[in-house]
Formats: C-alpha cells, sequence, structure tokens
C-alpha cells in the first residue's frame, strides 16, 4: 500500500503541520514500493522512446508522464495526448499551442517529440527530470485525496512562480493565471470572488484580479510572485479564506462553529492590515 500523508487537521491549521513534517512525509511517500517500481520503470525504459505513440503505447510510462505534469486524469484519453505530443509547440497549428490549459503545451514542449528530430527522452538525464517532477506532483495528489485545498497550495511556488518569471507581459502573465483552473481557484477565493465572475468580460475580470492584486500585495504585477513572501501571503489568504467559507457554511453547528469564524476573521484581518 503506498504511503498516506498524514494531516491531522484541515485548512491553514493543516497547512502549518504539513510544513513542519513535509521533510519526513515526502521521504515516506517516496519509499513506498509500489510507487518506487513506477519510477525505476521509467528511469530505465524512457530512454528507448523515440516517439510519440511509442510513449502513449506504455501504459506505466505515460502514467509517470502525464502524472509529472498534473495530467494524470487524461490517462485513458490516449489519442488526445498522442496528438499533443506528436504535433510539439513550433507551429502555430499545434494542438497543444490552441489549448487553453498551458500544461499539455509544457508537456508537449518537454517531451520534443514534434518539435525535434531527436527527442528529450534521448538525453542522459531525462528520465531523472521527470521522475522528479512525478514524485512532487503525486504527493500534492496524496495531499489533495484529503485536502484539495492544501493540494493547490503546495503546487503555488512552482506553478505560478514559473508564470511570474516569464517575460511575457504582466496582462499576459494574468491571462495565462485565468486560463490555468487551479490556479484561478486560488486568486478567486483569495481575493473573496464569487464563482460567477469567471463568466464576465475577460478584459473585465483582468482589471479586477490587477486591483485587487494592488490593493492586496502593493502591486498589480505577477511578477511580484518570485518573492517568497509573497507566495506565502496569498497561500495564508487562499487557505483562511477557505477556512471561512467552510466555516459560515457550518455556523447551524454552534458556537464551536462561531469561534472558528470570529479567528479566521481575525487572522484575515492582521495579514490585510485591518
Amino acid at each position: 500500500m503506498s504511503y498516506q500523508p498524514i494531516i491531522p487537521q484541515t485548512g491553514y491549521s493543516g497547512w502549518k503541520f504539513l510544513n513542519r513534517t513535509l521533510v519526513q512525509q515526502k521521504q515516506a511517500f517516496d519509499k513506498a514500493p509500489d510507487f518506487k517500481r513506477d519510477i525505476d520503470y521509467f528511469k530505465a525504459n524512457i530512454g528507448k522512446i523515440d516517439s510519440a505513440e511509442q510513449l502513449v503505447s506504455d501504459h506505466r510510462l505515460l502514467t509517470v508522464a502525464l502524472g509529472a505534469f498534473g495530467l494524470e486524469a487524461d490517462i485513458k484519453a490516449k489519442a488526445f495526448i498522442k496528438k499533443v505530443l506528436a504535433d510539439g509547440t513550433l507551429k502555430t497549428t499545434a494542438l497543444a499551442t490552441r489549448l487553453s490549459d498551458k500544461r499539455y503545451l509544457e508537456m508537449s514542449k518537454t517531451f520534443g517529440f514534434g518539435d525535434f528530430a531527436v527527442p528529450s527522452t534521448k538525453i542522459s538525464d531525462f528520465g531523472e527530470k521527470i521522475t522528479t517532477l512525478y514524485k512532487e506532483r503525486q504527493f500534492e495528489v496524496a495531499i489533495g485525496n484529503q485536502d484539495g485545498n492544501l493540494r493547490l497550495a503546495m503546487s503555488l511556488p512552482r506553478d505560478l512562480g514559473a508564470i511570474a518569471k516569464k517575460s511575457s507581459s504582466e496582462a499576459t502573465k494574468w491571462f495565462t493565471i485565468m486560463g490555468n483552473l487551479p490556479l484561478r481557484q486560488v486568486f478567486q477565493t483569495a481575493f473573496n470572488l464569487p464563482s460567477s465572475f469567471a463568466s464576465i468580460d475577460l478584459d473585465k475580470q483582468l482589471e479586477t484580479l490587477q486591483a485587487k492584486a494592488e490593493s492586496t500585495f502593493g502591486s498589480s504585477d505577477v511578477s511580484q510572485f518570485t518573492d517568497p513572501e509573497k507566495i506565502d501571503k496569498l497561500v495564508k489568504l487562499f487557505l483562511l479564506r477557505s477556512d471561512l467559507a467552510t466555516a459560515t457554511a457550518q455556523t447551524s453547528r454552534g458556537s464551536t462553529v462561531l469561534g472558528m469564524l470570529q479567528e479566521g476573521q481575525s487572522q484575515l484581518n492582521t495579514l490585510l492590515g485591518r
């Protein structure tokens, strides 16, 4: 049986516990026999793969490949994945360039089947690179099985940090965030925006997100999230807002929930300098 991460509490309290025990829990997770077998198999066999067709034909290799980019739910969509990988990313007609979810673009670019005569699978350290990503993401999946919000929080430094470092315009960075469902959820929750926010005009969404970022973090630029302290503040806002929403929905449980509401609101006020 795979190691199941230990999270005695949900939300922000769970986040603080997870951070205190993260190194030990990751080490235990990586050593789980069935998980290690998949890692070893990928490292031993990925160098033999020359095409997208060969990759999707090997279920074990494809499981790790998709899992490394958080796309494990698409394991049955083999024809679609094959097209994404085979098209590459250099042509404007390539499927990956036309999908709103940019994880497919990153995966296709990383494997290089449609972009180069010799794919990246032939690079000596490619197996190590992909399995490192796989281990990181699968630990997040295991966390998410217990608390989905903690999974989103764990992925922020990597996913938001990567967008923040790009040389594209700030507007383009925000649009990339808007097209990434997990990141969109984090910002909408942290900024206390309603679920209907996603249905309004895109330019209005951009304007709102920039204004909220300016008032909360002192800047409307996505590039500020290369700063770990800004990421940490965003995580706290997201989890505290999530906790508060959950507690609000459970007010019928009485005084205990009322205490949670008051404590959560107090922490939010402190975080926002109120």
